[in-house]
């Protein structure tokens, strides 16, 4: 019999020892590099904390914004208007009816059109009651183009608080794109303007929300602005007119430069020619003296404040204007400090813009009832088929108005942000497209031709060639 000892005091003996069970030098490998992975954790959270904070707020306010709807306080409030079909309906019927269907409902039969018979003819004053109703969140959920504009105000948000952090938090020039944190307002700028860029496009060729006239007319002022701008990047214009140059761009880039500019000068034709109204209409200069149609005077006043504010904007970059700031025989201010004042005057530009969005999108829904008005005082025998119409689509494109009010001046704040961490980004993206001169000439451009669109409109108002109806 074999007897088995469970001593395994024998791995011990000398003849034995090298089969003894080892630590090997792997294991020990593996666990020094784990030692020196979670000691340079910390000093590698701690060398990109600036992309951390920046990512974390951009997280938080995703966030916030998308549980709370903070852009419908833009829009909470304002009066809009419903023309009725019977305001006396019978006990049978379901209530009020809208003065005309909603585009692709088959709800009502169509009916021929009877000509109203002028000796027979007795006015009902039921008839010509307008509703005047007070807009609120559900009511603005239902409108077409309200989720472009709120995703448009949120990005906005987004890329702003980005970019004001970006300027407090602490930069080293060695650490580069991603150690700076500039590499997420950086992104978030360039796909809120891509993302605005687009829904602004759409507007333009939405169907019923403009004249067809205004459609030729948004396509030949983008083919006017291509042509200019091909002209300014070209170097074609002299320096003693306009203050700018692009040499850093290439022939690429500067075709992209001139074609991005003719879709901004497009694309802003009718958002300004409706801005131009509402101004006229704000600031009652038809001498209607109807309180239901022109503004107060606070609003009056932030309509007036920001039409010459940009103009004056607008003027900062043409060299006979900008060398009567920049100092010359011991008057005026230093160049630095003109690039700066600048600076200001586009960021003050585009927080006035929206500080008006409100009176300018009232106007807008006011501009319907004094359709109204007119149609029902123009002659004895009213007709309301128009005015009802109007009424109606100024009700039913509501938000997409309030999202071309809004685009311009979210694009002129972004760009001037842009401008401000450009040169972090001049080495991320080609063409040096990121080059503060540039960016902050794209911000002048929307500038200039909105303040240029509403001048030349206002000036026909005033001359009488253009009327509001």
């Amino acid at each position: 019999m074999i007897m088995i000892h469970e001593d395994e005091s024998w791995v011990s003996s000398p003849l034995f020892r090298p089969f003894a069970a080892k630590p090997s030098s792997t294991a020990k490998s593996f666990a020094e590099s784990d030692k020196i992975m979670l000691s340079s954790l910390p000093a590698l959270a701690f060398s990109y904390r600036n992309s951390i904070l920046q990512a974390a707020l951009a997280l938080s306010l995703t966030f916030l914004l998308y549980f709370f709807n903070i852009s419908d306080l833009f829009l909470h409030g304002l009066f809009t208007y419903v023309h009725p079909d019977d305001v006396n309906p019978a006990p049978s019927s379901n209530g009020v009816r809208a003065a005309i269907r909603r585009p692709g409902s088959v709800d009502s039969e169509l009916r021929p059109r009877k000509k109203p018979s002028k000796e027979k003819f007795e006015f009902d004053e039921t008839k010509a009651q307008i509703f005047r109703l007070k807009l609120i969140g559900s009511h603005l959920q239902t409108r077409i183009y309200f989720s472009e504009f709120k995703s448009a105000f949120n990005s906005t948000v987004l890329a702003l608080s980005c970019f004001l952090l970006d300027l407090f938090l602490g930069k080293s020039e060695d650490a580069g794109l991603f150690g700076n944190g500039s590499i997420v307002p950086i992104l978030l700028g360039c796909f809120a303007l891509c993302r605005m860029s687009t829904s602004l496009a759409r507007t333009a060729f939405e169907r019923s929300a403009s004249k067809s006239i205004e459609k030729k007319l948004t396509f030949l002022v983008g083919v006017l602005g291509f042509v200019l701008g091909l002209i300014v990047v070209s170097g074609v214009v002299p320096k003693w007119i306009l203050d700018f140059s692009c040499g850093s761009l290439d022939g690429f880039g500067k075709l992209i430069t001139s074609v991005f500019m003719g879709c901004i000068a497009g694309l802003l034709c009718t958002p300004a020619l409706r801005a131009a109204r509402s101004f006229w209409l704000g600031t009652d200069q038809i001498r209607s003296n109807l309180s239901i149609i022109s503004c107060g005077w606070f609003p009056r006043m932030l309509l007036y404040i920001n039409y010459f504010f940009n103009v004056f904007t607008s003027l900062l970059w043409i060299t006979p204007f900008s060398e009567i700031l920049v100092d010359k025989n011991f008057v005026g201010m230093c160049r630095s400090d003109f690039e700066r004042f600048r600076h200001w005057c586009l960021l003050a530009s585009g927080i006035l813009q929206i500080l008006t969005l409100r009176s300018n999108v009232q106007m807008y829904l006011n501009e319907a009832v004094l359709c109204w008005y007119q149609r029902l005082h123009c002659s004895k025998v009213p007709e309301l088929e128009y005015s009802r119409a109007k009424v109606f689509l100024h009700n039913h494109y509501l938000c997409l108005v309030a999202l071309q009010y809004f685009v311009p001046a979210a694009m002129v704040l972004l760009f001037n942000g842009l401008s401000v961490i450009g040169r972090d980004g001049c080495s991320f993206l080609p063409c040096a497209w990121l080059d503060k001169e540039l960016v902050l000439f794209m911000a002048w451009w929307i500038v200039s031709v909105w303040a240029i669109f509403n001048s030349l409109v206002l000036g026909l108002y005033r001359h009488g060639i253009l009327f509001v109806s």
